[in-house]
């Protein structure tokens, strides 16, 4: 994968965030056996098409292949699941990060702190 520019970065953002939300949910609920069978990889195969699927609309953002935008699906979900331990409690829900000090007129919100 290849982009021209930061905007085709940006771009591809877009799109990929809106096909992640409209179509994805679809593919996931149609593959559901293949899913259960493979133990949860093919949803790597999904998203490694959601990406080419994202990447034809884009200008300037290009997929090379299959294989390639299937190592772009690994390295996506690898970063979301990092970020989901950073923001996540144990519960499952997101939490604000807040510093300790509080300023004058601040609302206190609850949440992790950071050091």
């Amino acid at each position: 994968m290849s982009a021209d520019s930061v905007i085709a970065l940006l771009m591809m953002s877009l799109v990929l965030g809106i096909v992640n939300a409209l179509i994805r949910p679809v593919l996931l609920l149609l593959s559901l056996p293949f899913i259960f069978v493979t133990l949860g990889l093919f949803i790597l195969v999904i998203n490694a098409f959601l990406i080419q699927f994202a990447g034809w609309f884009v200008r300037g953002f290009h997929v090379g292949g299959f294989w390639s935008s299937f190592f772009g699906a690994i390295i996506i979900s690898v970063v979301n699941w990092g970020l989901s331990g950073v923001f996540k409690d144990g519960n499952g829900q997101y939490q604000v990060l807040t510093r300790r000090e509080q300023s004058k007129g601040m609302k206190q919100v609850e949440g992790r702190e950071i050091e």
